[in-house]
This record gives structure tokens, sequence and C-alpha cells, in this order.
């Protein structure tokens, strides 16, 4: 990893570096292996069929046949080494959640860890329980237990804030790194408020600052000397496209830059592994994959490297190397407790270690590799499913079918925006939770610790079910709601 002091003096350095990446690794070479097939671009326009102008009458089709029964899904679920997993969850009965890419289910182990922390720990020890129920030391514990499901170890994470406000601080101090360097460089497609947060940061330091975005297969042009940081997504969260995070944090180091990597829809569903591809910097959520609960803390990783010289702008008191001292003058704390801001919400911070510690119990069963490995059969399957069931329909694969390319997540194009949403609203009211993003895609999310083989069959079926007799077309789907 750079350190600040190579920054400063390694222009020349940096633009040698530049010609070598070039020559090293092609642009082609990137398009192909390090992000996915030109075939699989979300940016690829459907085409401008609006089915709800055809009028529509059930007919009978004739169907390619199935590539596996429902039996030999539930006895793949029986074989399943994680199937004891979803027990440790609530789910209601008679639903199929395809949306813990968006927000986790609750565990069964939550409620009863919230409510002690709110009748015992607050109820009865009051303020005495930052020290006996060790409330204080919450955002390092949570920590170094994600730091297992991230490839970290446990003094770069702490648990804190938001996403949103942990990438401010990461990309403020990854420019204080390299105060050369003016360019932060990131995708269109990335997630908007990685791309707010850094538009904002760039006009606040002035002084030609810069968020300099491309498409996805031009970040190998982008990265140069004036490059300070590179941030990126690993797992689209539209297309469940998933980054080569070794191959594009050797690109921005070659060019002398920082790599940040927002791991929200990767972390708890993928084989993370930050400290073996060299990443400086990472974000992620706590409600998805680590089924936190709605609106639950996030998590910063900062390696060691980094940590000694690392400042970051929002200087809170508990980020302060002796907060109850109540000195005047700020000094950061040492290590990755300097991260830390405000007080932590301790309710919330407890939902979020239930959830990551229900996680863990995986690692009884494999672990990380497992959940992974279940992951791409799920997907496998639901691919094979929607191409036997609903080939009579339009829906687009936009997912890369390749594993190494993919996350964990199906998600398809429909070529109409108001049919898209309006098929997804028809599954929710079946019972099978999915979700919609625009303009046009259907997304379905699968979480390896609880869903079934069995849940991805019916849940196609559904699917079909819902294409073919047209349902969709119903009004009560047409509205749409606040949260889409």
């Amino acid at each position: 990893m750079m350190h600040q002091s190579a920054a400063a003096g390694g222009h020349d350095i940096a633009a040698r570096a530049v010609v070598t990446r070039r020559a090293a690794l092609s642009d082609k070479y990137f398009r192909a292996k390090v992000i996915f097939g030109p075939e699989n671009r979300t940016s690829r326009k459907s085409s401008p069929v609006d089915p709800r102008a055809v009028p529509w009458k059930p007919v009978k089709r004739l169907r390619m046949t199935s590539p596996i029964s429902r039996d030999a899904c539930a006895a793949r679920d029986k074989a399943d080494p994680l199937a004891a997993l979803r027990d440790a969850f609530e789910l209601p009965e008679g639903v199929i959640y395809l949306d813990g890419n968006s927000l986790g289910p609750l565990p069964r182990a939550t409620r009863a860890r919230v409510l002690q922390a709110m009748e015992r720990e607050w109820g009865q020890g009051l303020i005495t329980s930052w020290n006996d129920a060790g409330w204080i030391d919450l955002p390092q514990r949570i920590g170094g237990k994600i730091a297992r499901l991230i490839g970290a170890q446990a003094d770069e994470v702490i648990a804190v804030d938001s996403t949103s406000v942990n990438l401010f601080k990461l990309l403020a101090g990854a420019l204080a790194l390299r105060p050369q360097r003016r360019v932060i460089v990131s995708e269109t497609g990335n997630f908007p408020t990685d791309l707010y947060i850094a538009q904002g940061l760039a006009s606040l330091q002035g002084a030609g600052h810069e968020l300099r975005l491309v498409e996805r297969e031009r970040i190998a042009d982008a990265i140069d000397e004036h490059t300070a940081v590179v941030m990126l997504t690993q797992v689209d969260y539209r297309s469940g496209s998933c980054l080569d995070m070794a191959a594009v944090t050797a690109l921005a180091h070659r060019a002398g830059a920082l790599m940040l990597w927002d791991l929200a829809h990767s972390a708890g569903a993928l084989a993370v592994d930050l400290n073996g591809t060299g990443a400086d910097l990472a974000v992620g959520c706590g409600y998805k994959y680590l089924n936190g609960g709605p609106g639950a803390p996030a998590f910063a990783f900062v390696a060691r490297a980094l940590q000694e010289n690392f400042d970051q702008p929002l200087s809170g008191w508990l980020g302060h190397a002796s907060p109850f001292a109540f000195e005047t003058g700020y000094r950061p704390a040492p290590g990755i407790a300097r991260l830390q801001c405000g007080t932590a919400p301790v309710l919330s911070m407890t939902a979020l270690e239930s959830g990551v510690d229900t996680l863990l119990l995986a690692e009884s069963a494999g672990g990380l590799p497992a959940l992974r490995r279940k992951s791409l059969q799920l997907g496998d399957l639901f691919i094979e499913r929607v191409a036997a069931r609903c080939a009579d329909h339009p829906l687009r694969l936009i997912t890369p079918r390749a594993h190494e390319q993919r996350g964990s997540q199906v998600s398809y194009a429909i070529g109409d925006p108001q049919m898209g949403y309006a098929v997804i609203q028809a599954l929710i009211a079946r019972g099978v939770i999915g979700d919609f993003r625009a303009p046009d895609i259907l997304r379905f999310g699968l979480a390896p610790a609880y869903l079934r083989a069995t849940d991805v069959w019916d849940a196609v079926e559904h699917l079909g079910q819902v294409l073919d007799t047209g349902q969709w077309r119903e009004a009560r789907f047409m509205s749409r709601k606040a949260v889409t």
C-alpha cells in the first residue's frame, strides 16, 4: 500500500506506472475479464416495447422442459449443509423473500437481545451500562466481528454511522493522504449516494478537486497521475455484476492512487478479502446481508498501514484520543477508533451485533465459502428456471452468468418501466418479495443464509403465472409507491 510520504513526490513514478499499467492490462482485458462481458451491460437499451398497448388474451404455450424438477430442488434443500441456518431467522409463513439485498429479515435472537438491552441494560442499569454492559465498546467489538466476513483484521473495521457518512469521512481522508492530487474516479453507474457524497466533498474542497465519472469499461483509462482515490462498488446494485477486486485495486495502486470499495452488496454474501486484494479503504451497510435491521449502522475499513496518518474531518468527541478528558483541542484516537464521531445508537448497534452473530453461525457449516457456493447455485437455478418457464416473455437477463462476475442477485430488464414495476407488485401480492429498480429492472436477491432451492423454483413459477395470465395489468399494481 502507498503511504503519504510516497505521494507528494510520486508524479513521475505514477506517470511511468500509468504507461506500465496500460501495457500490462489493456482495455479489452479490463472489459472482458475484470468487469464483465458487454452482453450483460445494464446501459444497453431495451427494445421500446409497450406490452400494455397489445390486446391481451390467454393462450396455450409450448414450453421448454424445466432443467430441474421441484422434487430435485427439495432433495437439494434436504442435503444443504446450511439448511439449519434458516431456522435462525423469523420468516413469515407463505412468503418467499428475495429482497435480502435491500433489507435482511429479522434474526430470531435479535428480539430477545434488544429487549434485554432495553429492559435490563437501559431500564435497570441506566448510565452504568456504558461500562457494565460494554456499550462503549460496541463500535469496535462489532467491527471486529464484521472483519471476519470481509477479509480484514479486527482492528481495521469499525461499526459506525451510515454508509453515506462513512464515505464522506474516507474520501476526505484519502484526499488528505494524496494532497497533490485532485481527482476522485468512479463510474457513472455507481450507487447514487456514493456519487452525491463525492460531488459534495469535491465542491467543499475546491482548489480544482473533481469527481471524474466514466462508463465502467473506461475505468482503466480514467485512472492517471492526478487520481487521488478510486471509489467503486464491488457488486452493482442493479445488475448484480461483480468487479474483480484484486485487479481493479492493482490498477489504482500502479497509478499511485488509493482504492475505496463499497461493499454494500458484498459483505455477508461474498467471500470478500480486503487484505488479500490490498484494498486501502472500504465501507458497507449493516441492514442487507448482515441483517442488522432497518437503517442499521454501517461499517468502515481503513487498512493498518494508513491508520496512523489518516485524518477524517468529522472529528467528534468519541473519535478523540481521550474523550472523557474533555480537552479543548482535538487529538485523534489511535487506530480505527478515530473513525468514530458521535455517540453510538446503542439499540441499533445491539440489533446489528445480533445480525452479525447470526450470520457467523455459518462458520460451523463452512462459513463464507459455503454461503458463496450456495448463492451461486441458487443463481444458476433461477436463471435456468426463468429461461425455461418464462421464455415467451420479454425478460432480458442483465446479470452475468459467469460465477466470478456475479454477486448474490439475479436481475432482468423487461423493456417497459410500468410493466416492470407492476410485475414486482403482482409478485409481492402473491407473497414473492423482490424489488424494482429504474428504469425497468426486476431484481431478485438470493441470500444463501435462509433461502432454499424450492423457494427459487416456486418464485419463478409465480413469475411465470403473473406474466402468462397478465395479472400485472390490474390497476392496483400500477400505482407507484414511495419506495419501489
